[in-house]
C-alpha cells in the first residue's frame, strides 16, 4: 500500500480486525532489523577506510640478552664415578664451589702414588740426560785431542820424509857420479856396489817415509771417525731422552690437571636448577652434563624476548622496529592493528636479527625492553612464553583484509630511521651490527 489517497482505509476500518490487511503489513521488527543492518553496513564501510597498523606476529620465550647470563650446563672433563653430591637443586652456589666429587674408573690411574712415580721417572731421565751430555762433551774433547795428535804426528812424519828425501837425493847424485866413474873404469866394482847399496837403501827409506805419513794420517782419521760416530750416537740418545723426558713431563702435568678434575666446580655464581645425573656411584663419561645452573645476574637488568617469525616476513623487519609483547601469566587484551588501545601489553625494540634460520622456515629476533614504554615485569622468569607483534606501517583496513585473504606479506613503505642513518654513515658501527 502506497497510501497516496486522502481517503485512507486504515482510518475507516481498523487493520487489526481484518486478516488480509494484517497479512500485507510490514512487521515492525523487520523494519528495526533492516535499519540496524543498514547502520552496521554504513559503519563497516567507514571502518574499511580507517587506518590499520600492519604487524608481523611471532612467538618465543624470555631469555637473557647477554649469552653469559643464560642457563648453562655444567659438564665433566673426565670420565668417573659420582662419589658425593655437595649441592641440592635450588641451592645457590658461588663460583668455585664444589658440586660433585668423582672417583677414578680407569685402571691406568688407580695408583694413588702415580704422580710420585712419574716424578721419579722424570728425575731418572734428567740424570741420564746429564750423563749423556757429559759423555758427549768428553767425546768432543777426545776428538779435539786426536786431531791435535794427528797434526803433530803428521808434522813429524813430514819432517822425516823431508829428511829422507834430502838423503835420497844426495845419495842419488853420488850414485850418478860414481856410476860415470865406474863406467870410465876409474873406480873398482866393490866401491861402486857399496855406493849403489846406500843409494837403494835411501830410496827404500824415502818410500817408507811416504808410507808412514799415509799410515799415520789414516790411523788418526779412523780414530777420529770412531769418536765422532760415538758422539753422534750419544747426541741421538740425548735427543731420544729429551723426547721421553718431554713426554713424561706432559704426562705429569696432565695428571696434575686430572687430579683437579675430580672436583666438578661451579663456573659462576648461580642457582642449581636441575641435576642431570642422580645417585651415588653412577658412572659418567667425558663431556656428560651433570647439572644446570642459572646465573645469578638479575633478570630485570639483562632481559630480552627471543621471538621467531616466518622467513617471508624477515625482509620487512629491521633493527629498531617497535614490538608489542604479551607475557604468559600477565592478562592482556591486544588489538594488533591499534596498539594504542591495547591493554596489558609491553613495548620492545628489535635489537638482533639472525642472519640464518634458527628453525625450519623461521628466523629468530631478540627484542629488548623499550625504554620509552612501560617497564617489563620484574617477576619474569627465563623461559616464560611470549607472543609478540612487530609493528610496521599504517594501511587502510580494506587493504589489510585484501592482503590477508590473498596471503601476501605486509607492505613496507618507508625505511626505518636506523637503516637510513646506517646508509648515510656506513663507517659507523656499533655492537648491534655484529648480527
Amino acid at each position: 500500500m502506497l497510501n497516496l489517497s486522502k481517503n485512507r482505509i486504515d482510518r475507516i476500518v481498523e487493520q487489526e480486525k481484518l486478516y488480509s490487511l494484517r497479512a500485507i503489513k510490514t512487521p515492525r521488527a523487520g523494519i528495526i532489523i533492516a535499519r540496524f543492518f543498514m547502520v552496521v553496513l554504513f559503519i563497516f564501510i567507514i571502518m574499511l577506510f580507517m587506518p590499520w597498523q600492519q604487524n608481523i606476529r611471532g612467538t618465543g620465550k624470555v631469555t637473557p640478552f647477554n649469552p653469559g647470563n643464560r642457563p648453562q650446563t655444567v659438564e665433566t672433563a673426565i670420565a668417573g664415578r659420582i662419589q658425593k653430591w655437595h649441592v641440592q637443586e635450588g641451592q645457590y652456589v658461588e663460583k668455585g664451589d664444589t658440586i660433585i666429587t668423582l672417583s677414578e674408573i680407569r685402571e691406568k690411574y688407580f695408583d694413588p702414588l702415580l704422580l710420585v712415580r712419574l716424578k721419579q721417572q722424570i728425575d731418572a731421565k734428567e740424570q741420564g740426560l746429564v750423563a749423556k751430555r757429559d759423555k758427549a762433551n768428553a767425546l768432543n774433547r777426545q776428538i779435539d785431542a786426536l786431531k791435535l795428535a794427528m797434526k803433530n804426528k803428521i808434522d813429524q812424519a813430514k819432517a822425516k820424509l823431508d829428511a829422507e828425501q834430502i838423503r835420497f837425493e844426495n845419495l842419488k847424485n853420488q850414485y850418478d857420479r860414481n856410476k860415470a866413474l865406474y863406467d870410465a873404469g876409474n873406480i873398482p866394482l866393490t866401491k861402486f856396489q857399496e855406493i849403489e847399496y846406500k843409494y837403494r837403501g835411501a830410496q827404500a827409506d824415502f818410500v817408507n817415509a811416504q808410507i808412514e805419513l799415509d799410515r799415520v794420517q789414516a790411523e788418526y782419521l779412523d780414530k777420529i771417525s770412531k769418536a765422532e760416530s760415538d758422539r753422534n750416537q750419544t747426541h741421538a740418545e740425548i735427543f731420544e731422552t729429551e723426547a721421553e723426558l718431554a713426554k713424561l713431563r706432559n704426562e705429569y702435568a696432565n695428571m696434575q690437571i686430572r687430579n683437579q678434575q675430580y672436583q666438578i666446580i661451579a663456573p659462576q655464581d648461580g642457582i642449581v636448577v636441575k641435576a642431570m645425573k642422580a645417585g651415588i656411584g653412577e658412572t659418567i663419561k667425558e663431556g656428560d652434563a651433570v647439572c644446570m645452573i642459572m646465573p645469578a645476574a638479575e633478570v630485570g637488568n639483562d632481559i630480552a624476548a627471543e621471538m621467531y617469525i616466518r622467513a617471508m616476513d624477515v625482509p620487512l623487519v629491521s633493527k629498531g622496529r617497535k614490538v608489542r609483547i604479551i607475557f604468559d601469566g600477565w592478562p592482556a587484551l591486544q588489538f594488533s592493528g591499534w596498539p594504542s588501545v591495547s591493554v596489558g601489553t609491553f613495548g620492545g625494540v628489535v635489537r638482533v636479527i639472525d642472519m640464518v634460520n634458527t628453525r625450519p622456515g623461521e628466523f629468530r629476533l631478540l627484542v629488548v625492553p623499550d625504554s620509552t614504554d612501560t617497564p617489563w615485569p620484574k617477576q619474569l622468569r627465563v623461559g616464560s612464553g611470549i607472543k609478540g607483534w612487530v609493528m610496521l606501517d599504517d594501511v587502510p583496513i580494506w587493504y589489510e583484509i585484501w592482503r590477508q585473504l590473498n596471503g601476501f606479506p605486509p607492505s613496507l613503505y618507508e625505511e626505518p630511521l636506523d637503516e637510513v642513518i646506517e646508509k648515510k654513515s656506513p663507517a659507523k658501527k656499533t655492537e648491534e651490527n655484529v648480527y
